[in-house]
């Protein structure tokens, strides 16, 4: 159970002073729901003000806390601007101009001839000084004092700036003093404070010590619970696999397999044959050969009596496995059947008999093979496809399905930098498939403009004119009225016009039906060109699709553009990838788009796109998704997750691990952090 001395942070956020329906909703789509969520919450910059003593003083465009005297109020006709005529302390006059509601709250905040202490940036309108919605309006010069140096938060829509501020500031009220869970010396010599310090000063003017304290408590949380995993894993009871050769020897691939996959083949065998469960992480990028590798290892399974399971996102990437193992594994008698959640009646009722029965040796499908009613005579091995979406909390809930706990195979088509690797499987051993198997060709990858869109879309029509395919990606589903976003909706369209019913669209926000339907009829090849979002970045199979467009490519990440890139290329016919550039590039973006030109190797790329996030062109990871942190960024993860790491074995190993005086803090960090996962496996926890 989790403490009660962490209980009032685990509050919801409607328990705060001021949180209505109103403001719930937009506080759910921040993912702010409780008092926790808000404490942590952090700032994405601050914005430094300067106080000046008047006008003169300050440049447009900069940032000023200054003394006004309202003198007269101005209201447009019509629905124009609301303007209070303010002067400083040397006459100079400025408009303070309010749009639509917000003109109520200026004539409130500004009464006539009393002076006002007003934050805001100063701007020019025509030849007169302007300040549009100032940010703080105050009666006397010490209210200002905190907002020479003021946070700015990720908001979303029903939220300002202020309110927020204020409900970060009660969710800091009365913090609770917890034991310190850090190693002291490492504490010392990074200088940084306790914790119930460290979360207010975060909030503050930019403070690196305390944001790498917080990032530093959350990679420890984290990692002394992949420790807690694998040390529970070993104790496990596994059942020893031992196979004989004699299904492997009659499989007639029609290739040779690469040294990493042969590699790769011989530490699964060495691990499956030991008596605690397998837990492996096989990463390979597009193409190298991973679904050889799993077919070698669920035959392992099967030659030493026991069954094996593959399970995959969704339900067209079961599909393409099932049909892609049931291709290589014919003639070794094997039997490869699909289970999703379509299958009902008899048909379902045969699958279920067979995989109780034994006489299914391999069970393809989604999450519909791990239902309750889904029963096994002997799962040895389970194989997990694309690991990234599926956590660990997943992980040890398929561990239930066997006798015993069944070795598990992870795989991963995205290349991982090797600090985000342990971070997010640091409980697993790793294996990684680093060769490209023979005669599989480059991707001719070029830069193209996106004032050459013509050229583009000509181009594709000859493309389908000699009967290939091809991949259009956008970036976002929807215009956005502020920006010059494309939209798959809207380039569909456009597409469509030109191409007729040849074109297909695929995204996020559509019915799972609708979405299965266009793939299957891409994959078929009644449909040419398929139109997306990124939904297609993992797991599509379609040999007759050799160009790919990504629009806006500087949008994405590196690691994002390759997984994207890797759609094409998949037969034997050369593959073409244009990356569509606006013309604001970045120097990162321009540096992106050269690195996708240089090479193809996804794990080179991994690494880039870390140092390039790290540089902080990105909003941090709370924003991005790609790792399981809140608080900690690529920068921090990079340089103190290996501390952390350490750290986490030196408490096991040497320090008394967690029944010690730091274990019991270091327990109270592992509920802080919601690491259940390692929660649940604490001896009386």
């Amino acid at each position: 159970m989790r403490p009660d001395v962490l209980n009032p942070l685990f509050a919801e956020s409607g328990s705060l002073k001021g949180v209505g329906p109103g403001l719930s909703r937009p506080l759910e789509k921040l993912g702010l729901t409780r008092v926790k969520d808000l404490a942590y919450h952090l700032p994405d910059r601050f914005v430094a003000r300067r106080a000046v003593a008047n006008l003169d003083e300050a440049g447009v465009g900069e940032q000023i806390v200054v003394a006004l005297t309202p003198r007269e109020y101005k209201q447009s006709a019509g629905r124009g601007p609301f303007r209070v005529m303010a002067e400083d302390t040397l006459g100079n006059y400025i408009a303070l101009t309010y749009f639509g509601r917000a003109s109520y709250s200026g004539k409130k905040q500004l009464p006539l001839d009393e002076k006002r202490w007003v934050a805001g940036r100063l701007d020019q309108y025509g030849q007169m000084w302007q300040m549009v919605h100032p940010d703080h309006v105050s009666e006397d010069s010490a209210g200002m004092l905190g907002q020479l140096n003021e946070p700015v938060y990720p908001l979303s829509d029903g939220l300002t700036q202020g309110r927020l501020q204020a409900l970060v500031h009660q969710s800091l009220e009365g913090l609770p003093d917890l034991p310190e869970w850090i190693e002291p010396g490492l504490a010392a010599k990074m200088d940084w404070p306790r914790w119930r310090e460290a979360l207010p000063l975060a909030h503050k003017a930019e403070n690196a010590q305390a944001r790498d304290r917080l990032a530093y408590d959350e990679l420890l949380a984290n990692s002394l619970a992949l420790l807690l995993v694998r040390e529970s894993n070993r104790a496990k009871k596994g059942t020893p696999l031992h196979g004989d050769g004699r299904l492997r020897a009659k499989l007639n691939l029609p290739f040779e397999l690469t040294g990493a996959q042969k590699r790769s083949i011989a530490e699964i065998e060495g691990d499956v044959a030991q008596g605690a469960p397998m837990l492996r992480l096989l990463q390979g990028d597009v193409g190298s050969g991973k679904t050889a590798v799993a077919l070698n290892a669920m035959l392992i399974a099967v030659e030493a009596g026991g069954q094996a399971a593959l399970l995959a996102p969704t339900e067209i990437l079961a599909r393409q496995h099932a049909e892609t193992l049931t291709r290589m594994a014919a003639g070794t008698g094997v039997t490869i059947t699909l289970l999703t959640g379509r299958d009902k009646g008899k048909a379902r009722e045969s699958i279920l008999m067979g995989l109780l029965d034994g006489s299914i040796d391999i069970c393809v499908g989604t999450h519909a093979i791990f239902q309750d009613s889904v029963a096994y005579r002997n799962l040895a091995l389970v194989v997990i496809d694309e690991q990234h979406r599926f956590g660990v909390g997943q992980r040890l809930m398929l561990s239930q399905k066997g006798k015993r706990t069944p070795h598990c195979l992870a795989m991963t088509a995205t290349p991982i930098p090797r600090t985000l690797t342990l971070a997010q499987y640091g409980e697993m051993d790793v294996s990684r498939l680093d060769e490209m198997p023979p005669g599989r060709q480059a991707i001719d990858t070029r830069v193209v403009a996106q004032d050459r869109l013509a050229d583009v879309i000509e181009g594709i029509g000859r493309h389908i004119a000699k009967g290939a395919q091809a991949y259009w990606v956008c970036p976002m589903v929807r215009e956005l009225e502020t920006a010059d976003i494309a939209a798959a909706e809207a380039r569909h369209a456009l597409l469509s016009e030109q191409f007729g019913e040849t074109v297909v669209m695929v995204h996020g926000q559509m019915r799972p039906e609708a979405k299965d339907a266009a793939m299957e009829r891409f994959a078929r090849g009644d449909a040419k060109l398929l139109v997306a979002t990124t939904v297609i970045e993992v797991g599509v199979d379609v040999p007759n699709a050799t160009l790919m467009v990504i629009e806006q490519a500087e949008r994405f990440g590196l690691a994002q553009l390759h997984q994207l890139r890797g759609r094409v290329g998949r037969g034997s016919q050369q593959s073409t990838c244009l990356l569509l550039r606006g013309d604001a590039l970045s120097e990162t973006g321009r540096e992106r788009l050269a690195l996708m030109r240089e090479t193809q190797d996804g794990f080179r790329l991994a690494e880039e796109d870390l140092r390039l996030r790290g540089g902080g062109e990105l909003l941090g990871t709370r924003q991005s998704g790609d790792t399981p942190f809140k608080v900690a960024d690529f920068e921090q993860i990079a340089r103190l997750l290996p501390l952390a790491h350490d750290d986490a074995r030196l408490l096991m190993e040497r320090d008394g691990g967690l029944s010690s005086p730091r274990g019991e803090a270091a327990r109270m960090l592992l509920y802080l952090f919601e690491r259940d996962w390692g929660v649940q496996l604490l001896r009386g926890g």
